[in-house]
């Protein structure tokens, strides 16, 4: 049974797995208060220590977490990163974001019939409103 309710996205991350410095730039999938689901072009393996970045303001989201799970996917293999207990507070920041900017998305198409990806979508929403988003 799932402990935290999942919310859909496909913002840009990158990661690194331990001492790995070099970034792939994968998309979200969905995130939650626990962890998140991203698409890879590569199996990861179970237990991996992994670093996430996710790119789309300054300063940079960057979190550590472990590889939950990694199974095969529509276009490639979905991997599932837990953030741990210590970092709930991240992930709860970023579904809320995650939350608004899906809504934005929403609101654009319906309003001026623009359809936005996620990661437009990301960018217009954290321009005009990451000043007043509390951290």
């Amino acid at each position: 049974m799932r402990k935290f309710i999942r919310h859909p996205s496909d913002m840009p991350i990158e990661y690194s797995l331990g001492d790995v410095v070099a970034h792939e730039r994968e998309y979200l999938k969905d995130i939650g208060h626990g962890g998140l689901c991203f698409c890879s072009r590569v199996c990861l393996k179970k237990g991996s220590l992994i670093h996430i970045r996710i790119p789309l303001r300054n300063p940079v989201f960057e979190v550590d977490g472990v590889v939950a799970w990694c199974r095969k996917g529509d276009y490639g293999y979905d991997v599932g990163v837990s953030f741990g207990t210590d970092k709930i507070e991240f992930g709860v920041r970023m579904t809320e974001q995650a939350c608004h900017i899906e809504h934005y998305k929403k609101e654009i198409l319906k309003k001026d019939g623009r359809d936005l990806s996620g990661e437009e979508a990301a960018v217009e929403w954290i321009a005009k409103n990451a000043a007043d988003f509390p951290s």
